[in-house]
């Protein structure tokens, strides 16, 4: 733009402000579209679920099939893979299973090159595998550390590297990152977990950022920040005010959220306001809430999810 520096730096923050404005209204007014009218159509589309052999994921494949979608489960668990299938299966739907170690980043290409060939291009990969040490720091081994990073942030550059080329060239696809509420908000006895989600959340946003750079605007990400969820994965964690929400209303949510295409997911919507208070109260006053709430406490009776053979 030619002319002088000062007013092209007006122009530009004009042209900037317009530009909000619109935006802004066009959130308001597809905010009152009744959802039926926003929602894409899943039949037919290929759905990638990692961790899809337990828990939510279970839940995604079950919920997403039902809707048409032909859905694939990858998890480290063959036996676990096999019972989402029959479930699946047993609705009527359509679901294939491979069994693949997410930390293992050649078997995770080995399985996206199958997976093209034999079932098709991927539409939906929804990143969801996940795991917890639930120790604090100075009692985390370390390969307990590497391998939470390896799941819940690593597995996701791996996974989408692997099946992003084709959706650039389509300019067409949706990535969802199951994150947490722990990748926005940090919490003692989980420094790994909640540095992995920090790492998962940080993925997703500079993906999109990316993404909206390359003009692929055809390509969706959505980020899921879910509070406690009532699986098993995090039992015995115990906070006053901490109550566990369902596994299905995760699932049901995150599967709307890929219907109409939302950005970012908190559940319950609530938990935004735990992002607000860390953004605006000193430190000490934002510690101070979690502890007269029994959050920094809430470890002290870790579990997690027993493991049966």
């Amino acid at each position: 733009m030619d002319g002088p520096p000062l007013v092209n730096q007006v122009v530009l923050v004009l042209w900037w402000l317009v530009l909000t404005a619109y935006y802004t209204l066009e959130a308001m007014v597809m905010m009152v579209v009744p959802k039926k009218y926003r929602a894409k159509d899943v039949r037919g589309s290929v759905v990638l679920v990692t961790g899809g052999g337990s828990g939510i994921g279970r839940l995604m494949c079950l919920k997403l099939a039902a809707k048409g979608a032909v859905v694939v489960t990858w998890d480290v668990s063959e036996a676990g893979n096999g019972e989402t299938v029959r479930q699946v299966q047993a609705a009527g739907g359509q679901c294939r299973a491979y069994t693949v170690d997410l930390c293992d980043r050649q078997a995770v290409y080995a399985a996206a090159t199958r997976l093209k060939q034999e079932v098709g291009k991927l539409d939906v990969l929804v990143n969801n595998a996940g795991v917890v040490t639930g120790k604090s720091l100075l009692h985390s081994p370390d390969t307990s550390i590497v391998k939470t990073f390896e799941v819940n942030a690593l597995s996701h550059f791996w996974t989408t590297k692997a099946f992003l080329p084709d959706m650039v060239t389509r300019n067409k696809g949706h990535i969802v990152t199951i994150a947490s509420i722990l990748g926005k908000t940090p919490l003692n006895g989980l420094v790994d977990y909640c540095s992995s989600k920090y790492a998962a959340v940080g993925f997703d946003e500079a993906l999109r950022m990316e993404l909206k750079a390359l003009g692929k605007t055809g390509i969706k990400t959505t980020l899921v920040c879910p509070s406690l969820i009532s699986t098993g994965m995090f039992e015995g964690f115990a906070a006053e005010k901490a109550e566990a929400i369902e596994p299905a209303y995760v699932a049901e949510e995150v599967v709307e959220a890929v219907e109409l295409g939302v950005g970012l997911l908190y559940l319950p919507k609530m938990v935004r306001l735990y992002v607000v208070l860390k953004s605006v109260l000193p430190e000490k006053a934002f510690y101070k809430m979690l502890e007269l709430q029994g959050a920094t406490r809430a470890m002290d009776t870790f579990v997690g999810r027993r493991k049966t053979h």
